[in-house]
């Protein structure tokens, strides 16, 4: 097999993961037309057609089903490979993706690498948002960021950070003439800012712990985000209650501009979690990474 047909191999499972040339390109480095000539160059020698095209859309074909089945864990195998041959290079250097959501990149990842930036200046690092559970594999992220330790048996879990209570507060303006909320149940006569979770595609329901165990409340209100801050925005914007990492929080109940309500049913959760995929070699860039964001209580 040249380099030639592996890249346009390479190409291909790109273009099935994306279903879109436009996005495949921009990550290939290349243009579309030129990214659309190579697959069809590709199923050409192959004699079978892999994709189906319309204006709108791409969808593989069984038989390109059947290919990308194939060739993604082995591309993905070669790929850790090629990252360990790097790593036998001592001075960290390289680009570390990780994938996290917004809150977890501004309270824990964010100020610490940083430092690490100033201080390695070949090390280059990429921050992606998501609140999907995200294959880091197949989707070529270094690591990801997820509450508590719970991996995939093939990773590896490094606490970055302490563990954290969430808050339900609201702002004087919305809680005028209002009754406050008693029991977690309350909420459902309230306007409540929700978070939608791309995974499912559903609303995150509040999750609350009590004398009677744990519980969750599906809420409802006029405003929905896929971001943190934004609804910490919304409701000091008087749109309702919102359900927040304390440590957010905190700052706005200590000014009087969020009143806290339901404290004694806050929710307790483990701290950040940094997971990778288990290698016998990992990147320096990688290694330096994760001894910055490495937590230690005391």
């Amino acid at each position: 097999m040249t380099a030639e047909n592996l890249n346009d191999l390479r190409a291909f499972t790109i273009v099935a993961r994306e279903k879109n040339f436009t996005r495949a390109a921009a990550q290939l480095g290349m243009s579309r037309s030129g990214l659309s000539h190579a697959i069809a160059a590709l199923e050409a020698r192959l004699g079978i057609r892999l994709l189906t095209r319309s204006t709108r859309s791409v969808a593989l074909t069984e038989s390109g089903a059947r290919l990308y089945a194939t060739l993604q864990p082995m591309l993905s195998q070669l790929d850790s490979e090629l990252v360990s041959l790097r790593s036998l290079c001592k001075k960290p250097a390289g680009t570390v993706r990780i994938t996290a959501h917004d809150h977890a990149i501004a309270s824990v990842l964010w100020p610490r690498l940083q430092i690490l930036l100033k201080r390695c200046p070949d090390i280059n690092i990429e921050l992606n948002v998501d609140y999907a559970l995200t294959d880091i594999v197949a989707q070529q992220f270094d690591a990801g960021v997820r509450i508590g330790s719970v991996v995939d048996k093939d990773m590896i879990a490094v606490r970055i950070g302490p563990d954290f209570h969430m808050a339900v507060v609201g702002s004087p303006d919305y809680l005028k003439g209002k009754s406050v909320p008693v029991t977690p149940g309350d909420l459902t006569a309230h306007q409540c800012i929700n978070l939608r979770l791309p995974t499912h595609g559903g609303l995150y329901a509040w999750d609350f712990e009590g004398e009677g165990g744990k519980l969750a409340v599906r809420v409802r209100g006029q405003a929905v985000f896929n971001n943190t801050y934004h609804m910490l925005q919304a409701a000091l914007d008087g749109l309702g209650f919102a359900y927040l990492p304390l440590e957010l929080a905190q700052p706005h109940i200590a000014s009087g501009k969020l009143i806290p309500v339901l404290d004694r049913w806050w929710p307790h959760f483990p701290g950040y979690h940094l997971y990778y995929p288990s290698r016998r070699q990992m990147a320096p860039a990688l290694s330096e990474v994760i001894a910055s964001l490495r937590y230690s209580e005391g």
